[in-house]
């Protein structure tokens, strides 16, 4: 396969940058019809053969190699008059050179090939990454995101400079590439830039989630897209975090890495999906499909250790891709094509052969099995392979990318390689992006920046999650069914393998006979009876990360098409059900903490219930822990939780059944704490609890919800003070109504309401002494972080 792709690009393109396999010519850009952003990677110096430099080594073609070697010597200009784009110049042409030099080097030592070689290569990469340089000339150290090769960025010749904008990874993708062309040739410079550019990256992560978006203005470091994922615009960032950590051996890049990837599978990570957030509402999906770049995830996660999350994502992808044919370049949350081409991208490849390295698993093999068939059966064609212009169609682009050459068959071939098969070690080499091999020896080449980066301090960083090794696979798999029970049920979803039986409506696959109607009033997503008529009228249900659940139809996917029709209906009723109770929704309720030495300036946002006790009237009582925290079994602690207000965890049964197990217990109030880590009040709507759809007459206590963050406030403060009372009520109670007030030199006039003065000072006194006749004032103390809170010039307590 590799030679029908690279023969015809030498037979019928060489030296343009690319071959055009549908009509048997090269692309020279400015004399075909331009494709946008597409052409910027073509830059008139034989992308194709420079990228696929390394891959002929791999593939055990010396002299092939050798000879492309000579021809990109004695062809190849770089300084051409033509504007390019900096990451893909970077990845491609750059990594090619040096990936060819470092095999070069390698066969010259093996002292069979390349005895003539003198480091030309290494020439060309470091003509070319001065060519790069100018790029980086801004304040903020970010590289414009094109350069012209001839004249830089700067004046109107150089048709370039204007740009204010760039992606996260077109400016964090440099430093693998950098640092090898500075570790290789003792110049600094080129390694200083790129972690220049990675400094300001990570200075300006947003600070609460530590998420990056996908899009930031060069100049002024402000996010313009604040959606953030791990596919297009972000995705090669993260990489070179993780492999920066691997080829140069500083600590720093993992730390970085690691805080982002905490974030990442906080928000981003919904098993099996991968879904785009905001940067600053983490807990709020961004959109509603993913991108097929998101597809090399799985294997950085291989990279990282983190293998179940990475076998579910895979297995996920792999289903679309027998769906398909091939990875749509997008494709929606319920497995429908979003964007219909398939530019032969390489990343589902990739994350298949680090998981059969991982696991060993022979699946592995049969997934890629499925990508050659479907390669050779859809793609194939007399000059080539050509991109796939729509998956659903089958119909053919004329275009096929460099990287096809430089990735798609490095990967399968070390897929499928026994180690006699191959020429040299691959672990003494890390993968670039694009799948260019660099020697791990660069680690200790005495040539690092003398210029320390913006160090993060170590208060900033929490390395308590902190991985320093990949784990043994060996004790992660001691049953090895383990992979194959992680993806059974991710095959449901995506496949419905469900046996199709004549179309009864609302029938069980596990009880072919019976017949149910659901209405979308008595739905409840822990069901399973539910859940399988869901399935059954092609309806599928994912749970995000606020403990919301999202339903999506496809018609497509259901039993029969009366089925469908069913699952149209259903899903309008839910549309009208939402509709209305977002109509009725009630207001959000206020918990705040009246004890010392809070006295009530500590307010947190509660969510209310379907059920129990309104609050009009407040309840005020002292705090403890219910057990079990989980509230879904008798209490235990009976005798501490009467007469308090029960803290609980939120899982593992309805809210209602909470209620029931405190008020048994003698409760005067609950409040419920969600167990999803992270969550807030400032990131997330309202949460409103719901009954189990049977009567709650019997719940005559009232029961709140508190986000994570906000329980979290609540359960520090019962450490460290152990008794803490609280405030439940329907809305904020003014400081000024827990205060009675006393001015000088005059009879105390206890009153609960007295317009607050700078003037007067302030007695805090029990509820009971608001009834009681004036007296005197004796035993007074000055607490001087109350006055500073209400402004005040003393604030005095009653003893």
């Amino acid at each position: 396969m590799f030679d029908h792709a690279y023969q015809n690009y030498m037979d019928h393109a060489y030296p343009a940058d690319e071959l055009m396999p549908l009509t048997c010519r090269g692309r020279v850009r400015g004399l075909e019809p331009s494709r946008g952003d597409v052409d910027d990677a073509l830059g008139k110096f034989s992308l194709t053969l420079i990228d696929t430099l390394d891959t002929l080594v791999l593939l055990n073609k010396t002299t092939e190699f050798e000879a492309a070697v000579r021809r990109v010597l004695s062809d190849v200009r770089l300084d051409n008059d033509i504007v390019v784009s900096v990451f893909e110049t970077n990845i491609r042409v750059l990594g090619g050179l040096l990936g060819g030099h470092s095999m070069a080097v390698m066969l010259k030592e093996g002292r069979q090939h390349m005895q003539w070689y003198q480091d030309e290569l290494l020439n060309m990469a470091k003509d070319l990454g001065l060519r790069l340089l100018p790029a980086f000339n801004t304040s903020s150290g970010l590289p414009y995101p094109r350069v012209n090769l001839k004249h830089g960025v700067r004046g109107p010749e150089t048709r370039t400079g204007t740009e204010t904008d760039t992606c996260t990874a077109c400016a964090g993708t440099m430093i693998l590439e950098f640092a090898a062309l500075s570790r290789f040739t003792g110049d600094p410079v080129f390694e200083e830039h790129a972690r220049r550019a990675l400094d300001f990256l990570w200075e300006k992560r947003q600070r609460n989630s530590n998420l990056v978006g996908t899009t930031i203005n060069i100049h002024s470091g402000e996010w313009v897209r604040r959606d953030s994922g791990v596919g297009a615009g972000i995705d090669s960032y993260y990489e070179y975090l993780l492999k920066a950590y691997v080829l140069l051996g500083d600590d720093e890049f993992l730390q970085r890495f690691n805080t982002h990837y905490a974030s990442i599978m906080k928000y981003i990570s919904q098993p099996p999906l991968l879904l785009d957030v905001h940067i600053h509402k983490p807990l709020l999906p961004a959109r509603t499909w993913m991108d097929s770049l998101l597809a090399f995830f799985p294997g950085l996660q291989v990279l990282k250790g983190d293998i179940r999350p990475a076998i579910e994502t895979h297995e996920m992808l792999y289903q679309v891709t027998k769906k398909h044919n091939f990875l749509p370049e997008a494709f929606t949350t319920d497995f429908r094509v979003h964007w219909a081409q398939h530019p032969l991208r390489p990343e589902f490849a990739e994350s298949t052969y680090f998981l059969y390295k991982a696991t060993g698993d022979p699946y592995y093999l049969e997934a890629g099995r499925t990508i050659l068939d479907n390669l050779n059966r859809f793609a194939r064609v007399p000059c080539g392979f050509a991109a796939m212009k729509d998956v659903r169609t089958g119909s053919h682009e004329d275009r096929m990318d460099s990287f096809f050459l430089a990735e798609m068959f490095k990967y399968l071939f070390l897929l499928f390689a026994e180690t006699d098969d191959l020429p040299f070690d691959v672990e003494d080499y890390v993968f670039t992006t694009e799948a260019h091999l660099l020697p791990l020896s660069l680690s200790t080449s005495p040539y690092s920046s003398p210029i320390a980066s913006n160090r993060t301090t170590d208060e900033e960083l929490d390395d308590s999650n902190f991985d320093w090794t990949c784990p043994n696979t060996r004790l992660l798999f001691p049953d090895p069914a383990f992979p194959r029970n992680l993806r059974e049920p991710i095959r449901g979803v995506v496949d419905k393998s469900c046996p199709r039986p004549a179309p009864y409506r609302y029938v069980f696959c596990v009880k072919p006979f019976k017949m149910t109607i659901l209405p979308a009033q008595d739905f409840m997503a822990n069901n399973p009876e539910h859940l399988e008529l869901l399935r059954r009228m092609g309806v599928s249900l994912i749970h995000l990360k606020d403990g919301r659940v999202q339903l999506v139809q496809h018609a497509t996917q259901a039993v029969s098409a009366v089925a469908a029709e069913d699952g149209v209906r259903f899903m309008q009723e839910m549309m009208e059900l939402s509709s209305q109770q977002q109509k009725e929704q009630l207001p959000p309720r206020a918990i705040q903490i009246v004890s010392h030495p809070f006295f009530g300036r500590v307010v947190l946002t509660a969510g209310p219930a379907q059920f129990g006790t309104d609050l009009s009237k407040s309840v005020r009582g002292f705090v403890t822990v219910a057990e079990p925290y989980r509230g879904c079994s008798e209490i235990t602690n009976a005798e501490y939780v009467q007469g308090h207000i029960a803290l609980l965890q939120r899982g593992q049964c309805m809210f209602a059944e909470k209620a029931r197990h405190i008020q048994k217990a003698g409760a005067i109030g609950g409040i419920v704490i969600d167990d999803n880590e992270g969550s807030s009040s400032d990131t997330a709507p309202l949460f409103q609890m719901a009954g189990d759809g049977r009567s709650t007459d019997d719940i005559t206590l009232p029961l709140l919800f508190l986000f994570h963050k906000e329980g979290n406030i609540l359960l520090e403060a019962l450490k460290e003070y152990r008794e803490v009372e609280v405030l439940l009520s329907d809305k904020l109670r003014s400081i000024r109504s827990l205060f009675i007030f006393y001015e000088r030199n005059e009879t105390l006039i206890c009153s609960c309401q007295v317009c607050l003065n700078s003037q007067r000072a302030v007695l805090f006194l029990p509820e009971s002494v608001c009834q009681s006749t004036p007296f005197g004032c004796t035993a007074i103390q000055h607490h001087a972080g109350i006055a500073d809170s209400l402004s005040m010039k003393t604030v005095l307590f009653l003893n």
